[in-house]
């Protein structure tokens, strides 16, 4: 099974088991063939995987997240006028992550070589007729495109005519992009012939790109645009196996990736859900709503302040966050008979045997929660438009996914993102640069677990699923869209567990969104991120009844016809032998089983 965000994407993974490719094998071409597609994403973005091993019948977890480049500082970006480093452009760049990860990913739990799943990427480069929404989307950044040469220069296809994007269907050429990857699998080449294992041809690409010519391109193209990389930058940071974070919700164990994503925003959800008798309310009542709203809301809030990198100080109470005595203790805080607008972090470390560190300045912070008007989303694309043409287009956007299983039993799940269209390429290189940067706070008192410094990770909202029922794989899950996708993940999970939706059903379900939360993507000014409490968006096709009963409980409704990113997931039936694929239909997500 094989299911991505573009169809011809998802056909790159359909032809790698053809060649007789695993899992990861499929999961590494569809994940090439997304970059090159620039399915909100490129090769110099982040990847975060899930894989689960079956010869060893654990989950592993693939962190290949970019870090803060050198010099890049609070008050770098302060002196610059920020509050947030910026959306776009150069010093929007964490390190180009997803190569490496792909790599490694190939390299250590792939069977095919480089040359094999590079395959439709590289052909892709050479030029494929390109979709509409992409299409689309360059045309509409074609001005912040005009800024970086070297982007104009891929991007803009018929410059100086009323439309300099190229047309939806013009065979799309990228010379730099097909050059970079040739000289990747010309380094898998070279390193065969000297008599290398496939493992080390293919960390000789690698090498490559980060401590070769491609890297020293990237940094100088970077550079010339005011960007910050340097080539230590680039040869000293390394993609990362990890152990990934888990709950038990009823008997299924469900992993997310570490608190450098939020992942565990859906864990702590969970545990707090726990405590309430869900079915019987019934799917999508409003008090289901509203008790979902909360749990999601007291996650939330700890995600805003407890996330960040794992691997920098200080550390994260994971162990706390993650209790079950805690989440019971955050599950008797929800009110009712009213939305609580003053929801805020909670305090973990007693559940460690720890003091919080940070007593004082969460009392100096406060709860306050600003209620002037912004835009509902997370903000990849936003400039001309209504916010809800804004909001739709993210929806049908966003990050992509990647999703893939096989007989042996390995199964894949990849949430990558970053390099998003208007994005600005590295030199003649054809890489676009991540825009993850956005995703560090630059003040202590928002989140002291997440300000930026050189070398680290921002907390990104790209969360990759796995759940195992009887120590097998249950159900593998992933969503594009920013701050939403665990909110929406938490419901596809709870639709099919207690509501005994299929896969594809519980993919296309209505779901509800909550904004009561700090985004995590858009805007440089603090008023830009700040919270929306009771902001709710649901589905047209919400009943009277509920939307009455919502109301009365305090809630200010906002009503779409899609809301939701595309779900892709594929469910293990053990009871048949079988696999079955979910792809909703608000995208172009798509997938193919043999």
């Amino acid at each position: 099974m094989a299911i991505t965000g573009k169809p011809l994407a998802a056909t790159a993974g359909a032809a790698t088991f053809q060649k007789g490719g695993n899992a990861v094998d499929a999961a590494c071409a569809m994940l090439a063939a997304t970059c090159t597609m620039w399915d909100v994403l490129s090769w110099g973005g982040e990847t975060q995987a899930l894989i689960y091993n079956p010869k060893t019948k654990k989950v592993i977890a693939i962190n290949a997240m970019g870090v803060a480049p050198a010099g890049a500082t609070p008050e770098f970006f302060k002196g610059k006028g920020y509050n947030f480093p910026p959306e776009y452009g150069p010093l929007a760049a964490t390190t180009p992550g997803t190569p490496g990860g792909l790599l490694h990913m190939l390299a250590n739990y792939g069977t095919l070589s480089l040359e094999q799943v590079l395959g439709p990427a590289i052909e892709m480069a050479a030029g494929y007729p390109i979709d509409a929404q992409t299409a689309n989307s360059i045309e509409r950044g074609k001005e912040q495109i005009k800024q970086w040469p070297y982007s104009k220069k891929v991007f803009l296809t018929h410059p100086g005519e009323k439309r300099e994007a190229p047309e939806a269907g013009e065979i799309f050429v990228q010379k730099d992009l097909l050059q970079t990857l040739t000289k990747l699998v010309e380094a898998e080449k070279t390193a065969i012939k000297q008599g290398k294992s496939r493992k080390d041809a293919i960390m000789a690409a690698y090498d490559r790109f980060y401590k070769g010519d491609i890297a020293r391109e990237i940094v100088r193209g970077s550079q010339e645009q005011g960007g910050l990389f340097t080539m230590e930058d680039l040869a000293k940071w390394k993609p990362l196996e990890e152990t990934p974070l888990s709950v038990d919700y009823k008997g299924i164990e469900v992993y997310k990736m570490q608190q450098w994503t939020q992942g565990p925003v859906l864990l702590q959800a969970l545990n707090i859900l726990e405590n309430f008798d869900l079915k019987p309310m019934g799917y999508n009542s409003a008090k289901y709503i509203h008790t979902v709203y909360q749990a999601m809301n007291l996650a939330f809030a700890d995600r805003d302040f407890y996330y960040g990198d794992s691997y920098a100080p200080p550390a994260e109470p994971m162990e706390g966050l993650l209790s079950k005595q805690y989440a019971k203790q955050r599950a008797s805080v929800i009110q009712y008979d009213k939305n609580d607008p003053n929801i805020g972090p909670g305090d973990p470390y007693p559940f460690e045997g720890k003091k919080n560190p940070y007593l004082d300045l969460l009392k100096a912070r406060g709860y306050e929660m600003d209620t002037s008007q912004r835009n509902f989303a997370p903000t990849h694309d936003l400039r001309n438009g209504s916010s809800m043409v804004d909001y739709q287009d993210r929806l049908w956007r966003g990050t992509t996914t990647v999703e893939a299983a096989d007989e042996e039993g390995w199964v894949v799940s990849i949430t990558p993102s970053g390099g998003w269209i208007p994005a600005c390429i590295a030199g003649n290189t054809g890489v676009g640069m991540s825009q993850r940067m956005q995703s560090f706070v630059l003040d202590a008192s928002l989140n002291p677990y997440n300000v930026v410094e050189p070398g680290k990770r921002p907390r990104v909202t790209l969360t990759p699923s796995l759940a195992l029922k009887g120590g097998k794989p249950f159900v593998s899950f992933a969503v594009q869209g920013g701050d939403t996708q665990d909110q929406n993940l938490l419901q596809f999970f709870l639709n099919m567990v207690e509501f005994g939706m299929t896969v594809q059903q519980a993919t296309e379900a209505a779901n509800f969104n909550s904004n009561q939360l700090w985004l995590s993507l858009g805007g440089t000014k603090t008023e830009d991120r700040q919270p929306k409490p009771g902001q709710l968006l649901l589905n047209e096709s919400t009943p009277e009844k509920v939307r009455d009963e919502l109301k009365k409980l305090g809630y200010t409704l906002t009503f779409y016809d899609r809301t939701s990113g595309p779900i892709n997931a594929i469910y293990f039936d053990w009871e048949h032998g079988s696999l079955w694929g979910g792809s909703s239909n608000h995208g172009e997500d798509y997938g193919i089983g043999w």
